[in-house]
């Protein structure tokens, strides 16, 4: 058994519930003001706790919580990077400095967690950045392209099941691009919203291969990583 306590049918009901509990966490953490920005991470600190509550020993290293097969932390690191850039010059080219750029969504995002006057350039790209590092890589690559890749892998095939956990992935990211707050309240940008989500499908696709590839999440942490480290540097760099 690769679960802890439940049938594979059971985990796969469990982890499908969870998509819909840590969406909540990351709407209320994005959405509920400034006083409830701790859900974020603590969203994050869930999904990294999912596999030790619902996996055995023998699971986690199904899901990939092992040395990779072999070592291609270089190309996960530069795939990563190069997402990042593609994302970033798809969103000036098509939008500009607008509101429909999901980079500037993603900077304002940041304005509103904490108050930004008088902090140099450096100080606020390490406060945002060291976070992003840590939290959603290591949480979101053990629940999307781990726990959930494997739960779906009972019933379907692998590339059906990847494309599930990429489509989610990419859903739950509207909540930092495509539904914004406004002074009217939540609006909702369909057009860049929806490339964002493909956008976002894609880089979860890039990680799920960079894990297939290796036999291991560390590489797609890795190349996650990569990919929160250079968004941060180009809106820091350009759009801040």
């Amino acid at each position: 058994m690769w679960a802890k306590f439940a049938p594979a049918k059971v985990l796969l009901v469990i982890v499908i519930a969870l998509i819909g509990v840590f969406a909540v966490l990351r709407f209320i953490g994005m959405f509920g003001g400034m006083a409830w920005r701790w859900v974020l991470p603590l969203s994050f600190m869930l999904m990294t706790a999912m596999p030790w509550l619902l996996l055995s020993r023998s699971g986690r290293t199904q899901i990939g919580l092992q040395k990779p097969t072999q070592s291609c932390y270089l190309l996960a690191i530069t795939l990563g990077a190069a997402a990042a850039a593609v994302c970033f010059l798809l969103g000036v080219a098509l939008f500009a400095t607008s509101t429909d750029n999901w980079f500037i969504s993603i900077a304002n995002n940041y304005r509103g967690t904490m108050k930004t006057d008088g902090f140099p350039m450096w100080k606020l790209h390490l406060i945002f950045t060291l976070p992003a590092l840590i939290f959603s890589p290591i949480g979101e690559e053990l629940f999307f392209r781990g726990l959930l890749q494997r739960a779906l892998e009972e019933r379907l095939s692998n590339n059906a099941s990847t494309f599930i956990e990429c489509s989610a992935f990419g859903l739950v990211h509207l909540c930092h691009h495509g539904i914004i707050a406004t002074a009217a309240g939540l609006t909702l940008l369909p057009v860049s919203g929806a490339i964002w989500v493909a956008l976002m499908f894609s880089v979860a696709y890039l990680f799920a291969w960079l894990k297939r590839r290796s036999g291991s999440l560390y590489t797609a942490m890795a190349s996650h990583a990569a990919f929160n480290f250079s968004m941060n540097g180009l809106i820091f760099a350009f759009l801040w």
